[in-house]
């Protein structure tokens, strides 16, 4: 069994407020969850209006097909209009 965690460090251009953050992360969070079936937390910058770092994590048998699952969730924030992607890594155990 394999591990796969993916950190996302995010920009939030449009937040003026903690509430506006929520707002813009939390249909974010839940199309990653619909979409790949993975678990999504918010890890840090939690009192920052406009960066926010979130943990994706998921488990499988094979390091490529999470590789690119992670990969694709990558792809998907890049392309999201109100975040911009600072920086991703990805890790496997």
């Amino acid at each position: 069994m394999v591990i796969g965690v993916l950190e996302l460090d995010l920009f939030i251009p449009e937040a003026n407020s903690l509430k506006t953050k929520r707002q813009a992360l939390k249909g974010l969070k839940d199309k990653i969850r619909r979409k790949f079936n993975v678990s999504v937390a918010e890890t840090d910058n939690l009192d920052k209006w406009q960066r926010q770092t979130l943990a994706v994590a998921c488990i499988n048998s094979d390091r490529r097909f999470l590789n690119s699952v992670l990969s694709k969730i990558v792809d998907l924030v890049e392309t999201h209009r109100s975040v911009e992607l600072l920086k991703h890594t990805i890790e496997m155990c």
